[in-house]
């Protein structure tokens, strides 16, 4: 195959193009610079795009978006996570709508977001309502932008990723120093639900997506069993070989990341499972969280 990537250059696109390319396949890199040999240069902000470098291409991979969690919830940072995700996702929407020869399937990432913050223990599938919150009208802005490309005939999937853990990099990389000295603790109640899935399977799921060409539409991506956040502070622990004993108190989050921003990524949370996935018979390197945590780790 063929296949264009754009946000190549972060956790999950390193990862991905390293696996098309040891499976065999062509990639071309979307980036915001001059291109070079196997990319394409594009510029949401400004409407820029090298359209024909992305003619004949089999699949695009949508993955570009400024960091939701990177920084407090300021309203430029707000406003720059949804410009980031709506302006990228329809510039890109509409180019491949326009090609003499369009990709057929286009990959548009999403999140899990879309479910809200405050469905409480009610289990989500892909068939469940947009919920409340700047998350949720972040996400349907975003799956919106990608419209002109399924107007186009191109099949359109837009993947609803859970936390992506690897020790690497994102959440799990931030959590592990407090954890591995001992002083790692629940957040809040931790009764809130963590909607995860491992590096390895996010990957995977994402290249079943691309071959299964009956798939369309929004698809979870995210592990086939949720945890709580108590569930996992004491597993993390566990595969550590350390003690969680010191939870930490809801004002101590919003001192440090905002009480709306606490309110949705780290006391609100999403009982997500993989409807779609499970039905197509994908089948999950990491289907629990101690695996995950355990490969990741080296423990």
């Amino acid at each position: 195959m063929r296949v264009a990537v754009t946000g190549s250059g972060g956790l999950i696109g390193g990862e991905l193009v390293a696996e098309l390319g040891r499976r065999g396949h062509e990639v071309t890199r979307l980036v915001r610079r001059p291109a070079g040999d196997s990319e394409a240069s594009w510029d949401p902000a400004a409407g820029t795009i090298e359209a024909g470098k992305l003619e004949g291409h089999d699949a695009v991979v949508h993955l570009a978006g400024v960091g939701i969690g990177d920084h407090r919830w300021t309203d430029d940072h707000k406003k720059a996570v949804l410009d980031s995700r709506v302006q990228g996702t329809g510039l890109l929407a509409r180019t491949l709508a326009g090609l003499s020869s369009p990709p057929q399937v286009f990959a548009s990432g999403s999140a899990v977001g879309f479910y809200g913050y405050d469905s409480g223990d009610e289990v989500m599938t892909e068939a469940s309502a947009r919920g409340s919150g700047f998350l949720a009208e972040v996400v349907e802005a975003w799956e919106q932008a990608a419209a002109p490309a399924a107007d186009a005939g191109i099949r359109l999937v837009t993947f609803r990723s859970g936390v992506v853990l690897t020790a690497k990099g994102g959440a799990l990389k931030k959590q592990l120093l407090p954890f591995k000295a001992g002083i790692g603790g629940r957040l809040g109640s931790g009764r809130q639900w963590f909607s995860w899935i491992s590096l390895e399977d996010e990957v995977a799921a994402i290249l079943h997506l691309l071959s299964a060409a009956d798939m369309k539409g929004p698809v979870n991506t995210t592990a086939p069993e949720p945890v709580t956040n108590a569930e996992f502070t004491a597993t993390l622990a566990r595969v550590l070989k350390r003690p969680a004993f010191m939870p930490v108190p809801t004002p101590a989050l919003h001192a440090l990341f905002g009480r709306e921003m606490t309110k949705e990524m780290l006391l609100g949370g999403q009982r997500v499972v993989p409807t779609v996935l499970q039905s197509a018979g994908f089948s999950f390197a990491h289907p629990t969280l101690e695996t995950a945590l355990r490969d990741t780790l080296g423990r």
